[in-house]
């Protein structure tokens, strides 16, 4: 007798032709996908939800003609992948990167499915991208991209299907011409199609530090588990855009000395302790890290970074940074991924060996998306908190989330990140099961 649903049609469904465009080792995608299997195994899932766990639900690949200032007409390739909506809305960012591949948007949106599970907010995983170079464009550009985009997508997004953010390349002003494109397709406000905007169109206050602050929240609860102090713990960060620099500055008012930092231009150690938050204003003032700032300290290459010795380490730039290359070199008693996939699956096994304690991406960074689904809510209610409500429920949020994780990591004696999945896919999976897809 045929299954009934979702799990009836599976037999029929070649889901490989989807395409993955590389079967590298490092294929953010197919990392993904290694991972899920890993847990699916322990949890013994039903094999047609395992398969379909394993493949974004719905992909829109669109061309976007935009006229740029010389006159001229540049045709961009651009994406939104809507991963699993078992739970609820897809949510996640959107993308502007000259390097940006589906499969990165793909590993995104998966990981998103997961982080919304994990800290237990009702959404689903989706993520956008669209191949350019920001920095080589205006801000007439930028604009026009931006509205082309929501001009192809705007039917498949809204408040109860899939609702976009920024993330690498774009901003609160890059949200706002999204949304205002929106209204001016559809005819009406629906701010809460988009977070991430500024506070005059209905943004919510504490999103600009909210991953950051998750990163600090999750830090300090490791901490309490392993009985490390923070004060004066030396803190390593990789990356020193949003996430990476309210990380340090956070960390640092719990008492992390900021000893080491990199980004593109290169990286410096100071075993005296670099100021966060004056790097941070310097940073943006000057797009980026560079030598004359006073107190940086010495210059290393940037591949010796993530080896510097510290307590605490926060990637906080790109995927597949710690590999089995360099994970036996790489030991902090905390490993903060403030990133998205920094950590390659070979290299997990290595730093749970060395005892290192690592927060997984998918907790760690859950911060963001968390004050994002707070912003959706007040937009739908028309109803705004106050910055220490904020706080509160971010915290509330993020700890409980913190603590399934460890409690899941005991209770199999495996690796946070496998924890972590765990937790996530059980919750998914028992949601795809009622809802009658297998």
């Amino acid at each position: 007798m045929p299954k009934s649903g979702i799990a009836g049609r599976l037999e029929s469904v070649d889901f490989h032709a989807i395409g993955v465009s590389s079967d590298a080792k490092d294929n953010p995608f197919r990392i993904t996908q290694q991972q899920l299997d890993q847990a699916a195994e322990i949890l013994k899932l039903d094999p047609a939800i395992h398969e379909l766990l394993r493949w974004p639900l719905r992909e829109i690949h669109v061309a976007l003609p935009v006229k740029m200032d010389d006159g001229s007409i540049k045709v961009f390739q651009g994406f939104r992948v809507q991963y699993n909506d078992a739970r609820g809305p897809t949510k996640g960012g959107i993308r502007f990167h000259p390097d940006e591949t589906v499969d990165t948007v793909r590993a995104l949106a998966a990981w998103m499915t997961w982080k919304c599970a994990l800290v237990d907010i009702p959404l689903g995983g989706g993520k956008g991208g669209v191949i350019c170079d920001p920095r080589q464009m205006s801000q007439g550009e930028l604009e026009r991209l931006s509205r082309a985009y929501v001009r192809q997508i705007g039917h498949n997004i809204g408040l109860v299907k899939d609702v976009p953010a920024p993330d690498v390349n774009t901003n609160a002003q890059i949200m706002a011409w999204m949304v205002d494109e929106y209204a001016f397709m559809h005819g009406y406000n629906e701010f809460g199609v988009i977070t991430g905007k500024p506070l005059a169109l209905g943004g919510s206050v504490g999103r600009e530090d909210a991953t950051g602050r998750g990163v600090s929240l999750t830090v300090r609860e490791a901490a309490k588990i392993l009985n490390l102090d923070l004060n004066g713990a030396r803190m390593v960060v990789q990356g020193f855009g949003n996430v990476g620099s309210w990380a340090a500055i956070l960390l640092q008012e719990l008492g992390c000395k900021l000893v080491g930092v990199g980004d593109a231009s290169g990286a410096w150690v100071n075993p005296e302790g670099i100021d966060a938050r004056a790097l941070k204003d310097y940073v943006k003032k000057n797009n980026g890290l560079a030598k004359g700032y006073a107190g940086l300290g010495n210059e290393i290459p940037a591949e010796s970074l993530l080896e510097t010795p510290c307590e605490v380490l926060v990637p906080a730039a790109l995927e597949n940074q710690i590999t089995e290359k360099n994970a036996a070199r790489i030991k902090p008693r905390i490993l903060a991924e403030g990133a998205n996939g920094p950590t390659t699956p070979d290299a997990d096994p290595i730093l749970f060996a060395n005892g290192v304690y690592v927060i997984p991406d998918f907790l760690c960074n859950a911060g963001g998306v968390t004050v994002s689904y707070f912003e959706m809510v007040q937009n739908a209610y028309n109803f705004y908190w106050d910055l220490d409500t904020i706080h509160e429920r971010l915290e509330q949020k993020m700890v409980a989330a913190f603590h399934s994780v460890h409690e899941m990591a005991q209770r199999y004696k495996v690796h946070n990140r496998l924890a972590a999945y765990l937790v996530a896919v059980n919750r998914v999976a028992e949601a795809m099961h009622v809802r009658g897809w297998a």
